[in-house]
């Protein structure tokens, strides 16, 4: 195996028919061991220089999915491609490579960046672990990219407790673009910030984009700062992709109940009377995903459920304008 990946011009990134469990409880308890269903059956397919969203109620598998691409999680069954070639069951020795093009930002900055070291330290980090720089060409690099994220020079010194939240981020993303990625997968990178803070981190991401030539995986709970910055959009519901397709389709004429129901809860302002859009009110609980529903996965809450839903699970299937829709009753 080569010590570098080459680029090629296909996808950056590809699932197929990803899944990710999990095994909970002990053999030893009345329940035994039980398995959750965290991402199941997901496909997709990440273009050169394009924003994927990623959307979807809390506990939809969002997360574990972001952890999955960047094999911080090990996959269950499924393959990934990266650059092309299959990284699904690469040692960590074999992933070291990739890693270098294939970078991550947390959602929660406090809990990925170590107290008890200064955050030039843990920005310089993986500098010395994937280069042969000397000290002083790593300095100067911390420095750029300090300047880069709109850090002063003397916060290199500084702790991460000394920070604001949005500052910590800052500190993640130049932590995650100093070895010059490919791709950035984006776990929440905002959610934990104030609204003004968010703005600002937004702005910088897009000016990181154009700047360095990114791929972002964007995942966000704000389904306006998703369409804000998405070229295209992926809905998630219990573990599977329902739809996806270029953001502002999906947004303007979802065509799953499941995105339809979330994207009316998006606040819009009325500019005309009798402008307001009608608040799809879902009915009953998320299952569980230690016991996901037979057939569709989403039949046990939507409105238009019938027979077939609930014995027949429906596969992704391709529309005109790059659609697709995991539903036996598309609006499309």
């Amino acid at each position: 195996m080569s010590d570098t990946m080459t680029k090629t011009e296909g996808p950056i990134l590809e699932t197929r028919a990803l899944m990710k469990r999990f095994s909970i409880g002990s053999r030893f308890s009345a329940e035994g061991r039980r398995t959750v269903h965290a991402v199941d059956n997901v496909s997709l397919t990440v273009r050169r220089g394009e924003t994927l969203g990623l959307v979807g109620e809390s506990g939809c598998g969002k997360s574990t999915l972001a952890r999955c691409l960047v094999r911080l999680y090990d996959i269950t069954d499924g393959k990934l491609f990266f650059e092309g070639e299959d990284i699904t069951g690469r040692s960590l020795n074999a992933l070291r490579p990739m890693r270098r093009r294939l970078q991550m930002v947390f959602q929660d900055p406090s809990a990925s960046l170590n107290p008890r070291r200064r955050v030039g330290d843990l920005v310089a980090e993986p500098l010395r672990i994937h280069t042969k720089l000397s000290a002083a060409e790593i300095n100067r690099r911390v420095a750029e990219l300090f300047d880069i994220v709109g850090l002063l020079p003397d916060h290199v010194t500084r702790y991460p407790h000394e920070f604001s939240g949005g500052q910590r981020q800052r500190v993640g993303i130049a932590r995650a673009i100093a070895l010059n990625p490919d791709l950035v997968v984006l776990d929440e990178p905002v959610s934990a910030l104030d609204v003004s803070v968010q703005a600002q981190i937004v702005n910088l991401l897009a000016d990181l984009q154009e700047k360095l030539n990114l791929t972002y995986i964007f995942i966000a709970h704000d389904l306006s700062v998703v369409r804000q910055v998405s070229t295209r959009i992926a809905v998630m519901y219990l573990g599977s992709v329902v739809e996806e397709g270029p953001a502002e389709a999906v947004f303007s004429t979802p065509a799953h109940p499941y995105s339809q129901a979330l994207i009316s809860a998006v606040p819009v302002v009325e500019t005309t009377p009798g402008g307001s859009r009608r608040r799809i009110l879902l009915t009953g609980d998320v299952p569980s995903p230690l016991n996901p529903p037979s057939g569709c996965r989403f039949h046990p809450r939507c409105p238009i459920a019938q027979d077939r839903c609930r014995t027949e699970r429906p596969e992704p299937t391709a529309y005109d304008g790059g659609r697709k829709v995991a539903c036996h009753f598309p609006t499309i």
